[in-house]
Parts: C-alpha cells; sequence; structure tokens
C-alpha cells in the first residue's frame, strides 16, 4: 500500500484561492482508501484552522490529517527535555502547539529555547530581543526554513527570510524542524505508520518538498502550481540539485502518472 504527504501551499491552494484538481485528488484518495496527511511548513494555523481552511475552498480534510512545522517543532522540544521556558516568534499556530505541549510562552527574560516561524508583524525590536536571547545561550529551533510562500498575490517572505536576519545578528544557526529537514519527515513517516519506500511526498516546492521527500527515502512528485512553475521548473531542478520521480503539471496530472505506474 503506498501512502501520501502531501503539501498544501503552492499544491492544494494559494491563499484563499483553491488550486484546480485539489479537491478531487482528495477525494480521490479518500475513496481508494490510500493513507495520506498534509504536512505543512506553514506554522500560523492550527490543524483545526487548515481543516476550516480547506473546508471554504471545497476540500474535506479533517484536522486529524493535517500535521504542521509547529506541531513537530513542539514534538521535537518535547523530546529534547532541554527546558520548558520558549521565547516564541511566531502566530497563533506556533503558539497553541508549544502550549499544548507544556511550554511556558515568553514568560521569562531567560528562555531555554528561542522558536521562531512565520511572524507578519515581525519587527526590529522582535528581532532584538531573539538575538539577546541566543546571544545569552538559548537554543534557536527554526519551525522551516522557506524563504518565499505563494499567496493570494503572489510570492511573499516566509519564516527563513526572518531566520536569516535572526541568523546574521545573532551568529546562533537554528535547528531546522520543517521540510527538507529529516526531523518534520521522521514524524510524518512514522504518523501514516508505513515504511519510507511506500510513501510519496507531493509537493510544488524543489528545496523542501521534493528535497525533503528525497533525503526520507521517500518517492516524490513535483507539482507545478506554486513555487514550482512550467517556466521555471528547469531552473528550479537545476538548483536544487535534486530529482523528483515525477513532475505533473497539477496533481489530476499526478493520478494519470500515479495510476500507470500502479499498472505497470
Amino acid at each position: 500500500m503506498n501512502g501520501f504527504l502531501i503539501d498544501l501551499d503552492g499544491t492544494l491552494y494559494r491563499g484563499h484561492e483553491p488550486i484546480p484538481h485539489a479537491a478531487s485528488f482528495i477525494r480521490w484518495l479518500q475513496q481508494h482508501r490510500m493513507p495520506y496527511l498534509l504536512v505543512t511548513n506553514n506554522s500560523s494555523r492550527t490543524p483545526e484552522q487548515v481543516s476550516g481552511h480547506l473546508h471554504e475552498l471545497g476540500i474535506e480534510v479533517p484536522a486529524a490529517a493535517v500535521y504542521t512545522s509547529s506541531q513537530a517543532a513542539a514534538q521535537y522540544l518535547t523530546e529534547q527535555r532541554g527546558g520548558s521556558r520558549v521565547h516564541m516568534v511566531g502566530e497563533a499556530g506556533l503558539r497553541i502547539a508549544l502550549e499544548a505541549s507544556g511550554f511556558a510562552i515568553n514568560g521569562t527574560t531567560t528562555p531555554d529555547y528561542v522558536v521562531q516561524g512565520i511572524d507578519r508583524s515581525f519587527s526590529y525590536e522582535k528581532l532584538t530581543e531573539a538575538v539577546r536571547h541566543l546571544k545569552a545561550g538559548a537554543t534557536y529551533v527554526l519551525t522551516n526554513p522557506d524563504r518565499m510562500l505563494p499567496s493570494d498575490g503572489g510570492l511573499m517572505p516566509g519564516a527563513g527570510s526572518l531566520a536569516a536576519s535572526i541568523t546574521a545578528a545573532s551568529g546562533v544557526e537554528p535547528v531546522v524542524i520543517g521540510k527538507p529537514s529529516p526531523i518534520i519527515m521522521a514524524y510524518a513517516i512514522e504518523r501514516l505508520g508505513l515504511p519510507a519506500a511506500d510513501v510519496w511526498v507531493i509537493g510544488d516546492n524543489v528545496h523542501t518538498d521534493i528535497r525533503g521527500g528525497a533525503v526520507a527515502g521517500c518517492r516524490t512528485a513535483l507539482v507545478l502550481t506554486g513555487v514550482a512553475t512550467a517556466d521555471n521548473v528547469h531552473e528550479q531542478l537545476a538548483s536544487a540539485g535534486v530529482t523528483p520521480d515525477l513532475v505533473c503539471d497539477d496533481l489530476a496530472h499526478f493520478i494519470a502518472q500515479f495510476s500507470a505506474l500502479d499498472r505497470s
């Protein structure tokens, strides 16, 4: 049996716009009882919020089938047992995941960790505070390295762009949780309950989705509906230095190619 780890931004939707064939692709998985998990580097939303957003777009996915970089960051910190005090730079999805795992958020001048995700109210003050904590010895954990994200009006800076400024100022490199890190990939594969060789990773970003899948030993499919497009795919593949098993115009094209492989 095959399982699927599927990206969200740029794969199922762009901001508030569903990507064509996304809803029918999810229905295809559900009708064939194929195990799947939506794995997103976006740390801003909870699984329930992601499920609600998808519902508004006509894509029906339960919250239990969503796994975010915020959840993975909280799971990682829990396993480290290096303290419970966190200085957070991020939004509601990250805060809720950390609090649900028992971490105290932004309540101390001596945190054990600086945990950073996407923060659309990022400021010079937040940069300064994070850098001071890191200089004082806090461990830096980054939910995801994405420098750019697809949105309604085009690409926008992601968590990785904020991390670049924090790293430049502090001199501290973060522990990266999200794709292409093996940390989130191992957690997600474990949740599916399948061997990595039986798992397909589907996404629009060669540097995160495809590289993460390849490093984890999964099969990979690049869809040209987000960061990678028909116009830039060759440049994207060359810069990433990885080759997906399939390159698909969209998710309907993936179903056709996957079905042909399954019959062969």
